[in-house]
């Protein structure tokens, strides 16, 4: 389930967003790109179509391949979720503000920390955190949209990602917000 909001009720909205599920893993990314507006829109596309047109590389390939494509451009931030069925295992790798929390079944919730900067073509380090997936967890991606304050409510252990989602659009549904945001939640079940 996705929410998304342009900034201060611009037309366009800077996060573009992508998810899949195949037999053998799901993929998700949120790209955020640089400003806001169209041509903040236009590498943030950029990014996911790639995604979209590889989705059988890995992480580490993917972002090579995003950062490769936006020289010249204004630039983006990244995050990538894929969930293993198979090893039952996830990873996940972010290049400036996209996070990911993961929150299992008893309600406990860790937060990811993200690598700083943004991809604009040229080499950029970054890390990619892999784990144990649980019998049932949800995941909650999010833009710099999303606030330290949004992510403590506690509408976001619900287990029914479609409550989380609606949850979240009524709670900033009279805010105007100072960043475009985008949050998708995830549910993984054994």
């Amino acid at each position: 389930m996705v929410f998304q909001k342009a900034k201060k009720q611009q037309y366009y909205c800077g996060d573009s967003y992508f998810y899949m599920e195949t037999e053998n893993d799901y993929i998700c990314a949120i790209a955020d790109g640089l400003g806001s507006g169209e041509f903040a829109k236009e590498s943030s596309e950029i990014v996911i179509s790639i995604i979209k047109d590889n989705i059988h590389l890995t992480i580490e390939q993917l972002i090579k391949r995003c950062n490769e494509k936006l020289n010249g451009k204004r630039g983006a931030v990244i995050g990538i979720l894929r969930i293993d069925f198979r090893s039952e295992r996830y990873s996940f790798s972010s290049i400036g503000n996209i996070g990911v929390m993961t929150i299992s079944e008893n309600g406990k919730k860790k937060r990811n920390i993200p690598n700083s900067g943004y991809l604009a073509g040229y080499h950029r380090p970054f890390k990619i955190v892999t784990d144990e997936l649980e019998p049932l967890m949800n995941f909650i991606m999010f833009s710099d949209g999303v606030t330290d304050r949004d992510l403590s409510q506690r509408f976001l252990l619900n287990r029914n990602v479609k409550h989380v989602v609606q949850a979240y659009a009524k709670y900033t549904e009279d805010e105007l917000r100072d960043d475009d945001t985008t949050l998708i939640a995830i549910k993984y079940e054994a």
